[in-house]
């Protein structure tokens, strides 16, 4: 065999004529070593055009995170000014002639209308009168007393553990505060300030329904979804002396006017002070 020696390459070795040549190369330890030193140049990185940067600081994700721009004092008065034009009096639209009942009643409400809560309880508040009534009722003939407002299982637990832990630990009254009330069945948030405010007048906090939600959406006063978020935005720009009548303003309006799928903005008095898109005017 011969072998072959190069700059830069290994010994290669060759075999004798008329046989197959077999070549093997190493690599150059010298030449690896420049390798590793020479710096590969990263290619430039784009800029973003001045319209895609403008995009993504008014991109809506970031718009949730800033203060609603309808929050403006003047306007915020200009608004219940209206409210208080259209709505002077309005109140709870849950028939109830006491706090229970109002209790049992806004538990009811959730994901049901109030119309529909009225009629069933119209004949529910006459078989069962008293906490204890509901606390030792047969729950399979509650959940059929109660069907018609959907979600009648889960609704029945609510009601009889309410009424329980209102015998239990209240003397079979309604609390007056909502840490209170917040430890009863069934009770959030919503049922607390419907029941502290309405049958005790009580401003602990404003009621956010599915039409405050809406209607602080397309006027504003808060570009949150969570109902949380969305009352402490509106504690903050609301004085408190109008929480309660505010909530039920709002929620009156959302019915009779400013309704989900096709608001009636040509009868709308807040028309003017209203920017939103769902506008069909």
């Amino acid at each position: 065999m011969r072998e072959l020696r190069g700059a830069g390459v290994s010994p290669a070795v060759f075999a004798p004529t008329g046989a197959r040549p077999r070549l093997v190369l190493y690599s150059c330890p010298e030449s690896m070593k420049k390798q590793k030193d020479k710096k590969i140049a990263k290619p430039a990185r784009r800029a973003r055009p001045a319209s895609l940067k403008l995009k993504l600081r008014s991109s809506p994700a970031r718009a949730i995170l800033t203060k609603a721009a309808g929050t403006n004092p003047q306007r915020v008065r200009a608004i219940l000014q209206k409210l208080d034009e259209a709505y002077p009096d309005v109140t709870c639209a849950l028939v109830h002639e006491n706090p229970f009942q109002l209790l049992i009643a806004t538990i009811l409400s959730a994901q049901c209308t109030d119309v529909r809560v009225n009629l069933v309880t119209k004949e529910l508040f006459q078989k069962y009168r008293t906490p204890k009534d509901f606390a030792y009722a047969d729950p399979n003939e509650l959940e059929k007393d109660i069907r018609p407002t959907g979600f009648f299982r889960n609704k029945t637990k609510s009601i009889i553990g309410a009424s329980k832990k209102l015998l239990e630990e209240f003397g079979g009254e309604v609390p007056r505060t909502m840490d209170e009330v917040l430890t009863l069945p069934g009770a959030a948030r919503k049922t607390a300030n419907v029941v502290l405010g309405t049958a005790f007048g009580i401003a602990s906090g404003v009621v956010v329904d599915t039409h405050v939600a809406r209607l602080s959406a397309r006027l504003d006063l808060s570009r949150n979804t969570d109902p949380r978020k969305i009352e402490q935005d509106l504690i903050k720009i609301i004085p408190q002396e109008k929480w309660i009548l505010f909530s039920h303003q709002l929620i009156w309006h959302g019915r009779k006017i400013c309704q989900a799928r096709k608001p009636r903005c040509i009868e709308c008095n807040l028309e003017r002070l209203c920017y939103s898109s769902d506008k069909t005017v």
